[in-house]
């Protein structure tokens, strides 16, 4: 398999140049100015177009059993919609339940995603009990190339961690050289004020943010941060929602702790008043943490131009509108909490990012690209357009203008949260591994070619 990709514009964290990329054997062999193709050589023309190292969501939720039923899509369609919007690997939640065994979930996560995938993949291992045997199980998951950890601080008594166990989870994490992410709000105040709420009659979608809000996900933050510190161990929050709890993370990094911010597309272009949306249509946006009011965004664009929030991903989470999220019609406490993300993140934030001057083009790469694959120990396999690295190549045109909408997307799930929303620009050619996944925006990858890539504990 041999490729060369002329005339575009390689676009990296650090720097943006016209060159070349030839492409043998599923790596990156050469870049460099009128490269020559061998024979038999598939030749495509970028002119006049950006060549980005293939995107990475480093948080992503495809085999989803919650609060009564599934997330709707298979490995085959969320991969399909991964490449379409530009995403080339991905890193799946495997969060088992409380009574659940650790390595018999490993098992039945992987074996869902073999054989199915088009994007290449890896998972974070969630850990919701530390018992006599846990060490031992989580060892041989290491073993096996998971090597990063999601602990939650909410869904008491089923997803969640007790304190005692996440301290005895970090200072193993620790021991082992794992980042450990975690979703950082405060279980037993959320379940509070949900039965406050509820007592009063205020069972509506838009009651979902008053039962989470932000001094909730504040005090998570607080919480999780001071764990770290305490065990000296690595972490990462995911889906960070909000400029109060901003303001936490980034207080636990300047005494010192080891932790890194993730944020969701969803955060930067929704907001509070769509979950308001009246005929339960705001259902449709409900997920935890819930979208804030949109003087929350100002304080996240800002973070993200100043390099201090590290990523963007998605929490790819997707519930029908018809008969899973109307579960939940009569009690907002029971609709299933998520949202269709991953096919439009990347034509989302270079349109609202980098197209109203909030984003550099660099800046993007290094958010969905390069600072996952570092993080996550893909890096220089993934997340860079080098010599030696998989050949994982966006090709992006600048000049498309269209529309989101779920009558055109790829997601198994009947509705779009950005339905209606115009986006400047699209992946036109995506490559994993070299084979060509997406051509001319339609994807043409077969479920089978993404791989597990297995990785390395951090040094």
């Amino acid at each position: 398999m041999s490729m060369l990709i002329k005339n575009g514009t390689i676009v990296t964290a650090d720097s943006h140049y016209k060159a070349d990329i030839l492409v043998q054997d599923e790596k990156i062999v050469k870049l460099g100015q009128g490269l020559e193709a061998p024979s038999d050589t598939e030749v495509i023309d970028a002119s006049g177009k950006y060549v980005f190292p293939g995107f990475i969501d480093p948080h992503v939720h495809i085999y989803l059993p919650f609060m009564g039923t599934k997330a709707k899509d298979t490995h085959e369609t969320g991969s399909k919609a991964a490449v379409a919007g530009g995403t080339t690997t991905f890193i799946e939640m495997l969060v088992p339940s409380k009574q659940d065994d650790l390595l018999k979930s490993y098992e039945l996560w992987t074996g869902k995603a073999a054989g199915s995938s088009v994007a290449d993949y890896t998972f974070h291992m969630g850990v919701p009990y530390f018992k006599e045997d846990t060490e031992g199980q989580l060892s041989e998951i290491i073993k096996e190339g998971i090597t990063s950890f999601k602990v939650f601080l909410a869904y008491k008594d089923f997803f969640g961690v007790n304190d005692t166990d996440l301290y005895k989870t970090l200072v193993f994490a620790k021991k082992k050289g794992i980042i450990t992410t975690a979703h950082c709000e405060n279980e037993t105040l959320i379940a509070e004020l949900q039965a406050r709420l509820l007592a009063a009659g205020k069972t509506g979608p838009a009651f979902h943010e008053p039962s989470r809000p932000d001094w909730v996900e504040a005090e998570g933050v607080h919480h999780f941060t001071s764990f770290l510190e305490t065990t000296w161990a690595e972490g990462y929050i995911v889906h960070l929602s909000s400029e109060l709890a901003l303001q936490a993370a980034l207080r636990a990094k300047a005494r010192g702790v080891r932790v890194s911010i993730e944020t969701l597309i969803q955060y930067l272009v929704l907001d509070a008043s769509y979950a308001e949306r009246p005929q339960f249509e705001g259902a449709k946006y409900v997920m935890s943490p819930p979208l804030r009011v949109k003087s929350n965004q100002k304080a996240l664009w800002s973070a993200l131009s100043r390099g201090l929030i590290d990523t963007v991903a998605t929490d790819h989470a997707p519930f029908d509108f018809s008969g899973q999220k109307d579960l939940g019609k009569e009690d907002f406490t029971k609709i299933p909490n998520g949202i269709p993300a991953i096919e439009d993140r990347v034509n989302l934030l270079y349109t609202y990012g980098v197209k109203t001057g909030k984003l550099s083009l660099n800046r993007i790469v290094e958010l969905m690209s390069t600072n996952p694959a570092k993080l996550f120990g893909l890096f220089p396999r993934k997340g860079a357009l080098s010599p030696g690295s998989d050949a994982d190549v966006v090709i992006y045109d600048p000049e498309y203008r269209g529309v989101i909408s779920s009558a055109t997307h790829h997601m198994n799930v009947d509705y779009s949260a950005f339905e209606g929303m115009k986006i400047e620009g699209r992946p036109s050619l995506v490559t994993v591994r070299g084979k060509v996944v997406v051509r001319d925006g339609k994807v043409t990858g077969t479920p089978g070619w993404g791989q597990l890539i297995r990785r390395e504990p951090r040094s």
